[in-house]
């Protein structure tokens, strides 16, 4: 689903990813952990077709970065740290809007259906300005899986998210990992990251310095591995 080589990102003469090598096959889950500064956001950024590589090779479902951008745009699901929702709408109107944008047919079965997989269908006519964050996230995560992508990329979804939501959010994600889908998350929660991704591997210094199965993971080893790896 996704093959990244060598790729480079840098802002200026600063570098922050360096030659990174990545991939996922269909329907794997891979969380992407690192500190802060390590090039996560960046990195999903442009497989979100959001930022273009210095250089490298990116290939998502055999399409090219960046010539077919628009291509696989369509075939993503993205939940960024922006909500980028219209707060003057309902939600109900925002996911009206962005269907019409992916060009859905039966958009208001679809857009009740999400709703429901969210849990807001009780505040689907109120205005996304008077949404906590954790309902603005709901909403964005709404929005992601309107058009069954086949591909969903999630950056830090966890954040601003109260007990409830967050619980609402991991079986969410269980529920997608168990249906085949492929899916790419960056987290800082470790403990969260081992319970539910398929496959981990630790972002540091713009490489991917560390992968390992979820199977391989034993109790508290991830910490562990986390440490040694990023303090290197």
């Amino acid at each position: 689903m996704i093959e990244v080589q060598g790729l480079v990102k840098a802002f200026g003469l600063k570098a922050v990813l360096r030659g990174l090598n990545f991939s996922v096959d269909e329907g794997e889950f891979v969380a992407l952990l690192g500190p802060n500064g390590a090039g996560k956001t960046t990195f999903i950024r442009i497989l979100a077709c959001l930022s273009r590589p210095s250089s490298g090779e990116v290939i998502i479902d055999g399409l090219h970065l960046p010539d077919e951008a628009g291509a696989i745009r369509r075939r993503l699901g993205v939940v960024a740290h922006q909500s980028l929702l219209y707060g003057d709408l309902t939600a109900e109107e925002n996911l009206r809007f962005f269907s019409r944008m992916y060009g859905l047919g039966s958009v208001p079965v679809r857009v009740a259906e999400v709703l429901e997989i969210v849990g807001l269908t009780a505040a689907r006519r109120e205005l996304v300005r008077t949404f906590s964050r954790g309902m603005q996230q709901r909403l964005s995560i709404a929005r992601a899986l309107l058009h069954d992508p086949s591909l969903l990329l999630f950056d830090e979804p966890f954040t601003g998210l109260d007990q409830d939501a967050s619980a609402m959010l991991d079986g969410l994600l269980s529920e997608i990992a168990s249906q085949g889908r492929t899916v790419v998350m960056t987290s800082h929660d470790l403990e969260r990251s081992a319970r539910l991704a398929s496959r981990v591997d630790i972002l540091s210094k713009g490489k991917i310095a560390a992968s390992v199965g979820g199977s391989e993971l034993g109790p508290g080893s991830l910490p562990e591995l986390y440490r040694a790896v990023t303090h290197a």
